[in-house]
């Protein structure tokens, strides 16, 4: 008999490009997926994708807005642990993967026979939510409290049979903290599928439209926790001396209005072009045009153990990187020799490489060579999925339950 893997997501599906990444990976290893997630908007109740049994439980917006109030109230919980509890039953499910921590405690709720229980934290949550913004505002104050969160993310991660943590920095904290043993962890990057991302065909009206700029890329979130802020500034740095600067933001957050109102203030119109969201198929044609991409995250616990996916797009194209010194983002690009690191939240830095980038061509082009060679042999899904299967594997021999 074949495992059967009960992803559970408490969100719509799709779109969730590391869920699907990581379910077609066991499917592929022999493995059956089925996928516990929410739908909001009447989709099908069931749906094969991918080869992922897809399973949709009707919520309402009622039920979207208790999300942020998962660890405030139990609320949220009592209303999806039924539904969790008869997806567990009715699909015969032998190991549980909870996606992400908001889920867990329903979980924890329903799992009354023991199935093993592999936990993915997809980001650390405590800390990002500090940065939101219904979190920031009075009421959001009042009623979430991401310490709180983070006493539940730890409960839950000692709780799991095993863990799962998108990079090794993330890893050395939790073993650090005597959360888990290391034998417990796997590290699986959000990196690109090469026979998805590499295969998007190149669009030819992106690269006229910047035709005759120096194009710094940036892809992504633009809210100004990720550092958009400091790119502004340090184009508006640049301006005299590289008179055909273009800083090119491809994506949107709702600080965006922040970043224009500091293009017209410092008078950068000519400089920043603001592309908004762009779906993923577009990614390459904005990477290909671009002289320099960038990832000036600013610092926080979150930040300095991430690997933004941005990084590896930017090197499938074979692009050099400016990353900030995020320790996470910055040991990928010191290790791969794919481009340059500066001083987290500081523009005049962030300036200063990517004039030395513009004024040293040769160089530019080593480290764009070297970055696609990286993805191509090592920082692609295909070899970072790999030690998931691994645990899958370890998991169906100890459970007996394959024939």
């Amino acid at each position: 008999m074949t495992l059967r893997i009960g992803m559970i997501l408490d969100n719509e599906f799709p779109p969730d490009s590391r869920v699907e990444n990581e379910a077609i990976s066991l499917i592929k290893a022999g493995f059956s997926v089925y996928l516990f997630s929410l739908s909001y908007q009447n989709r099908e109740k069931k749906e094969l994708i991918n080869g992922i049994n897809v399973v949709r439980y009707s919520a309402g917006i009622f039920t979207f807005k208790l999300s942020a109030l998962a660890y405030s109230i139990p609320f949220y919980h009592w209303i999806l642990k039924t539904k969790i509890k008869d997806f567990l039953h009715r699909y015969s499910i032998n190991v549980i993967h909870i996606h992400d921590m908001q889920v867990a405690r329903a979980v924890s709720y329903v799992n009354n026979t023991g199935l093993p229980v592999v936990l993915d934290l997809h980001e650390n949550r405590p800390e990002i939510m500090k940065y939101y913004r219904h979190v920031n505002t009075l009421k959001g104050r009042l009623l979430i409290d991401p310490e709180r969160w983070k006493k539940y993310q730890d409960k839950y991660i000692r709780e799991s049979d095993f863990l799962v943590l998108v990079t090794k920095l993330a890893k050395k904290e939790v073993v650090a903290a005597g959360m888990k043993s290391a034998d417990k962890i796997i590290v699986v990057p959000n990196t690109i599928r090469k026979d998805i991302f590499l295969k998007y065909p190149i669009i030819s009206e992106i690269s006229k439209k910047f035709r005759g700029r120096f194009v710094v890329l940036y892809l992504g979130d633009t809210g100004l926790r990720r550092g958009t802020d400091d790119a502004i500034e340090s184009v508006n740095l640049l301006r005299e001396k590289i008179p055909d600067i273009l800083l090119v933001l491809v994506g949107e957050n709702n600080e965006d209005i922040r970043l224009r109102e500091m293009v017209n203030e410092l008078d950068l119109k000519e400089h920043v072009s603001f592309e908004g969201w762009q779906d993923v198929s577009f990614f390459p044609s904005y990477i290909h045009m671009a002289g320099v991409c960038i990832s000036p995250l600013k610092k926080n616990p979150h930040h300095d153990t991430t690997y933004p996916n941005k990084i590896f797009q930017y090197m499938a194209i074979g692009k050099p990187l400016i990353v900030s010194d995020c320790p996470a983002q910055a040991e990928v690009v010191r290790n791969t020799g794919s481009g340059l690191i500066f001083e987290a939240g500081n523009p005049e830095d962030l300036a200063d490489k990517i004039d030395w980038m513009y004024s040293h061509e040769v160089e530019r082009i080593q480290y764009g060579r070297k970055a696609e060679m990286a993805v191509l042999q090592k920082w692609n899904w295909e070899e970072t999925s790999k030690d998931l299967v691994s645990l899958y594997e370890q998991i169906e021999a100890k459970m007996g339950q394959r024939l």
